[in-house]
C-alpha cells in the first residue's frame, strides 16, 4: 500500500507513473479518463487521489533557468532542492514554508506559505505557469489569467513549469522567546506578528503562557545577533538560550539554526532542516486562514476550545500572510493570519474538533488549506471566495471532460 507522507491517507490509484517528458505528460492525460499529478505526498487527505493514474513529476528535467527577475522551475522540484541552486546564482525567493522538502507545484496549487505580515503566499511569487490541460494541450499562463490558476489543486492540468519572482540573496537571523503570556499578545498582537520578517507563535492554548515566539529578522534591517525584539522584552518575554523545538521530546537537531546566528535566508526561513524529519512525522494536520480584521475574535473563539483540543494536540502555529489576488487563495482580498493545528493521528478523535473549529472559525470568513485535514464541503466553501463561480467556468473551459477530478474536488469543490 501507498501511503502519503504522514500516513493518513491510503492512495486507491494503484498506478504511478513517473514521464521523462512533456509529451509523454500529454499522452498521459490523453489515455487517462482520470489522472492527478503526485507531488511530495505532503497533502494530508485524498486530494492528490484518483481511481486512475497518478503522475509524478520528478522525471522532468530539473533544469533552473534565471530569466530577468524570474527563474523558471520545473514543477517537481523541492524548494530545497531550488533553493541550492539559487545560491550559488546569489538569488533567493522572498519566503518559504516551514519544511523545504515540498515540491513546488504542490505547494503552491494548494496555497502553502510561510509567515511575514508584507509576505505573500509561496504563490504570490508565481509569475508564469506552464501546465498541459485535460484536452492534452500545452499552454502558458501570465498576467490577468493566472491568477485563477496558480491555486487550483491540480484541477485545472498537470503544470510541467512554473516562473518564481527572485531576487538577492539575504541572510536572516532567528531567535525564539518565550514567557509571553496570553493577554500581552493580545493587548499587542499586530505588534508582535510585525515585529520581525517573518514571525511565527507556537501555542498549546492551555494557560497564559503562550508558548513560543520564533522571529526571523533581517540583518539588513538593522536586527543582528543579539539585538533584542523591543516589543517582546516590553511584554515580558525572553530570548531562548538553547535551540529550540515547537515540539516537546521531538529532536532539536531537526529545526533550523536559532540562538540569533545569522545565515542564509534558506537556512533561517523555514522551520526545519532539509534531508531531516519535519515536524511530528506521524500526525495531522489542519490548518484556516482567517481575515485579519477577525484575529482577535478568532483566537478567542480557539483559546475557549482549548481543554478540549489539549490530548489530541502537538501544538498550533499562528503566523500572517499578506494578501493577494489568487482566486482560491486562503488570503484573497485581505491580509490573513493562519492558525495551523498539528494533531497527534488520530482522525476519530480529530475530527469533532475540526467540527468545533469550523463552526467558530467559518463565520469569521475562515478558509482552510486546502491540502490538510478539514470538513466544509463546497456549499459552505463558496460563499468564501468572491472568484468561485469563475474558478469553476475556468475548470470546465481546461477540463472539459473532468479527467482532473476526483472524490475530494466532488466534496469540497462540487465538480
Amino acid at each position: 500500500m501507498r501511503t502519503n507522507w504522514a500516513g493518513s491517507h491510503t492512495y486507491e490509484a494503484t498506478d504511478v507513473v513517473t514521464p521523462a517528458s512533456v509529451t509523454e505528460v500529454q499522452e498521459l492525460i490523453a489515455a487517462s479518463p482520470r489522472i492527478r499529478a503526485l507531488g511530495s505526498r505532503h497533502s494530508f487527505t485524498d486530494l492528490a487521489d484518483t481511481p486512475g493514474v497518478q503522475v509524478s513529476l520528478e522525471g522532468l528535467p530539473a533544469t533552473v533557468e534565471v530569466i530577468g527577475d524570474v527563474v523558471r522551475v520545473p514543477a517537481g522540484l523541492r524548494y530545497g532542492d531550488l533553493a541550492t541552486e539559487l545560491v550559488p546564482r546569489g538569488l533567493a525567493l522572498a519566503n518559504l514554508a516551514s519544511l523545504p522538502h515540498i515540491s513546488v507545484a504542490g505547494a503552491v496549487a494548494t496555497g502553502t506559505h510561510g509567515s511575514g505580515r508584507r509576505n505573500q503566499s509561496l504563490a504570490g511569487a508565481v509569475r508564469g505557469m506552464e501546465l498541459v490541460t485535460g484536452t492534452g494541450e500545452l499552454v502558458r499562463l501570465t498576467g490577468a489569467e493566472l491568477t485563477g490558476a496558480v491555486v487550483a489543486m491540480g484541477t485545472l492540468g498537470i503544470v510541467t513549469s512554473l516562473d518564481l519572482a527572485v531576487e538577492p540573496a539575504f541572510e536572516l537571523t532567528q531567535v525564539v522567546y518565550e514567557g509571553l503570556s496570553w493577554t500581552a499578545l493580545l493587548d499587542r498582537l499586530d505588534e508582535v506578528l510585525s515585529c520581525a520578517y517573518s514571525v511565527s507563535v507556537f501555542t498549546p492554548w492551555v494557560g497564559e503562557d503562550v508558548g513560543q515566539v520564533w522571529v526571523k529578522a533581517r540583518t539588513s534591517t538593522g536586527s543582528v545577533t543579539g539585538e533584542p525584539v523591543e516589543v517582546l522584552v516590553d511584554a515580558g518575554a525572553h530570548v531562548a538560550t538553547e535551540q529550540r523545538h515547537m515540539i516537546a521530546g521531538m529532536a532539536v537537531e531537526n529545526t533550523t539554526p536559532q540562538l540569533g546566528v545569522a545565515g542564509p535566508w534558506h537556512e533561517r526561513l523555514p522551520h526545519f532542516r532539509m534531508g531531516f524529519l519535519p515536524s511530528a512525522g506521524e500526525e495531522l494536520q489542519t490548518e484556516y486562514l482567517v481575515p485579519m480584521s477577525r484575529a482577535a475574535e478568532a483566537l478567542g473563539a480557539v483559546r475557549a476550545l482549548g481543554e478540549a483540543m489539549h490530548e489530541v494536540l502537538f501544538v498550533t502555529e499562528l503566523r500572517t500572510i499578506a494578501a493577494d489576488d489568487l482566486w482560491l487563495s486562503g488570503a484573497y482580498g485581505e491580509d490573513a493570519i493562519a492558525l495551523h493545528f498539528t494533531w497527534h493521528r488520530d482522525p476519530l478523535r480529530v475530527q469533532p474538533l475540526v467540527d468545533r473549529l469550523e463552526e467558530v472559525l467559518l463565520p469569521l470568513g475562515a478558509r482552510p488549506h486546502w491540502g490538510k485535514v478539514f470538513r466544509a464541503h463546497a456549499d459552505a466553501l463558496a460563499p468564501l471566495y468572491p472568484r468561485w463561480s469563475d474558478f469553476l467556468d475556468l475548470a470546465a473551459r481546461l477540463d472539459p471532460e473532468g479527467r482532473f477530478r476526483n472524490a475530494w474536488t466532488e466534496r469540497h469543490l462540487g465538480i
